[in-house]
């Protein structure tokens, strides 16, 4: 038996997308996103499902702010539906989708939890997508626009602002390979997209400055880790490169106010130009007060000629898998972090995002989890190993308070410590749940060998 204990500093939390969770897509003035379009297009997401309902959590939000105080939690990382805010992306304010989100805060405070807000996690407004999207850099300006208003409307209630949630996934996941909202596939259009993003945050950032907004700010990307299959060098380009695609591209701009020389050569290769305007770079890295980290799987990887952009395969190597068919390496988790820490220095992080799929029905009020409560206490592990390397972990927010609209699978696949009942939207709180509040509680928990 083994016991990992973490500081009393360390800070906890669970998270949440607006998309995913609020439903009441067509109540509280809001305008539509790219995932109300992208969602109800044949063929997009399984079983035809849609977030019009999704959770319930716009009208129960009281119900999930409780089960939050009983978990014992420091921060919830929440995000704001844009649309609610301005339905065309622009323009008028929609003071009841504020008026919204100032309830769900102060439940928040009045409990004692601390609001971590993400103001893009991939609900554009459709308007704006109808103009070219972030294709267009005049969505550089609605963003920045939109972010003021929030700052200026919760100065003094939220102190942990993040601009963008997975810019790779809403880059090149979204307009390259096309899986999610808008579902564009034009390597072009994704490079462009990327770096749009990339200027929208340094802006955001610069003004939250000037504003003098009390608090900090932040971005939260999504990493994976790629291990070289052999010490071959082929084998360590490759993954090299698969790695690069996650990390560099997301976080040169920012931490060295540069992209990438190899990925844009390689981008050009296929077709695909680099338009930066003169100060975008500076633009792009201004300083941030912490960065958040989305991991949940990796893989060994080796060299495959003409094998897609980078010339990568991944090997299974008989890794376990969770239901969504993830490898579970909490290795990978130890490797990034400390790769991070060692190529971008001693930046606060916050994990963000950690998780597992695991799809267990209630059976007499009861759902037993296990394998979930088994990948958290793995990733806790290698979470306790970087920080005892040196890496300057601030908190774990563990993804997902609840089951949810997943995406392109819609409900098919469970990550939350809840589950949430789709039909009747009855919370029940799973082992996990109780776990992760007894870990809380104690700062420790004890792993069986």
């Amino acid at each position: 038996m083994s016991i990992v204990q973490f500081p009393k500093e360390m800070k906890w939390g669970v998270a949440t997308a607006s998309y995913q969770i609020e439903g009441a897509v067509n109540e509280g003035g809001r305008g539509l996103s790219i995932w109300d379009t992208f969602s109800k297009t044949p063929g997009k997401v399984k079983n035809g499902d849609n977030g019009d309902v999704a959770c319930g959590s716009y009208h129960r939000y009281k119900e999930d702010v409780e089960m939050m105080d009983d978990l014992g939690v420091d921060f919830y990382r929440f995000s704001v539906a844009w649309p609610r805010i301005f339905p065309d992306g622009t323009g008028e304010v929609n003071q009841a989708g504020l008026d919204y989100y100032h309830r769900l805060v102060d439940e928040l405070l009045e409990k004692g939890i601390q609001p971590m807000c993400t103001l893009y996690h991939w609900d554009l407004p459709q308007a704006l997508q109808d103009q070219g999207g972030w294709g267009n850099r005049q969505t550089i300006d609605a963003f920045v626009n939109y972010a003021n208003t929030m700052f200026e409307a919760f100065e003094g209630k939220i102190k942990h602002w993040i601009t963008f949630n997975e810019p790779w996934c809403a880059s090149f996941l979204s307009n390259y390979m096309g899986v999610h909202a808008p579902g564009n596939q034009d390597l072009q259009l994704a490079v462009d997209v990327a770096h749009h993003m990339n200027v929208a945050h340094g802006k955001a950032v610069s003004d939250f400055r000037k504003l003098g907004i009390e608090g900090q700010i932040g971005y939260a990307p999504n990493v994976e880790w790629n291990e070289p299959y052999s010490n071959r060098q082929e084998d360590i380009d490759a993954c090299k490169r698969a790695n690069a695609f996650h990390l560099d591209w997301f976080f040169d701009p920012v931490f060295k106010g540069e992209y990438p020389k190899f990925l844009v050569d390689l981008f050009e290769k296929n077709g695909a130009q680099l338009h930066v305007e003169p100060g975008d770079m500076e633009i792009i890295s201004q300083p941030i007060d912490f960065l958040g980290i989305n991991y949940y799987s990796g893989s060994v990887a080796r060299y495959k000629e003409n094998e897609g952009l980078f010339e990568h395969e991944r090997i299974d190597t008989g890794f376990q898998k969770t239901d969504i068919g993830w490898n579970i390496y909490p290795e990978g988790f130890y490797n990034v972090l400390t790769h991070i820490h060692k190529t971008y220095g001693d930046v606060p992080i916050y994990i963000t995002e950690n998780g597992s799929c695991y799809n267990e029905e209630p059976e007499n009020g009861r759902v037993r989890d296990s394998k979930r409560i088994d990948y958290l206490q793995q990733h806790l592990i290698a979470l306790d190993r970087a920080m005892k390397s040196g890496v300057n972990i601030k908190g774990y927010l563990t993804w997902s308070l609840m089951d949810n609209f997943e995406w392109a699978e819609g409900y098919t696949m469970r990550f939350g410590i809840v589950h949430v009942n789709y039909r009747t939207l009855e919370r029940t709180k799973k082992d996990s749940f109780y776990w992760y509040k007894q870990m809380i509680s104690n700062g420790f928990f004890e792993r069986l060998s």
